[in-house]
């Protein structure tokens, strides 16, 4: 009886702790200051990408737009959809942004990159600006999706998500922002650090799609281009 008590009052005290941290790092992150952008901003989003490793390349992908290596892992089927359509989601949060059609932004993509197969990625989204008026365009790559196995409160595997967007300015081809998220759920006790993403979850283990919308919370947070 004794040495469970004596674990009860261990785990109060680093739960305590971790709390106390949480507060902390909390109270210390500055708000970035606001962009001064032009009012009704149209943004074209390019159909998001699963990268998926070719023969001979192990786990290894190419960026098609910055050509770094990437380790990716599994994807599963439909995952660039959920992710893009969460982006998607996030960029109604505000108010000067117009997106454009899809179906027709689409259209105009695919023919640009099949008539310019050996041009870099960056020239292909200028043209599509230049037809489309797109003031920005947005891609997205999914290194990997992995779904939990298991329940809210038990797992046998957790949710791992990891994905890049950039957006960039067609006219000068220049990339205005870039945002990567990269994260394997842990418990608590495997990662003291994570409680704030942990409890912002309502403390429980997220499914893939959970997870990839904390993730659009947390790289929106480093983006001070518009104003909700």
């Amino acid at each position: 009886m004794l040495n469970y008590n004596r674990k009860k009052l261990i785990l109060a005290g680093v739960f305590a702790f971790a709390v106390l941290l949480s507060f902390s790092f909390n109270s210390y992150s500055a708000k970035p200051e606001a962009i001064n952008v032009k009012s009704n901003v149209s943004i074209g989003v390019i159909s998001f990408e699963a990268l998926i490793p070719g023969k001979g390349l192990e786990s290894a992908v190419i960026c098609p737009l910055c050509a770094s290596a990437y380790v990716t892992g599994r994807i599963q089927e439909g995952a660039e959809k959920v992710v893009e359509d969460i982006f998607v989601n996030k960029l109604r949060d505000f108010k000067e942004v117009r997106i454009l059609p899809s179906d027709k932004l689409q259209a105009v993509y695919k023919r640009v990159a099949a008539e310019s197969l050996r041009k870099p990625l960056l020239d292909v989204l200028k043209k599509v600006g230049e037809e489309t008026g797109a003031d920005i365009l947005a891609v997205g790559y999914i290194y990997r999706y992995v779904e939990r196995v298991g329940y809210d409160y038990s797992v046998k595997q957790p949710a791992s998500v990891a994905y890049e967007i950039y957006m960039i300015n067609p006219s000068d081809k220049s990339i205005i922002w870039r945002g990567i998220f990269d994260k394997t759920q842990k418990s608590l006790m495997e990662d003291l650090f994570q409680i704030s993403s942990f409890f912002r979850g309502g403390g429980k283990w997220l499914t893939a799609e959970q997870l990839s919308k904390q993730g659009m919370d947390e790289i929106f947070e480093k983006f001070p281009g518009f104003t909700r």
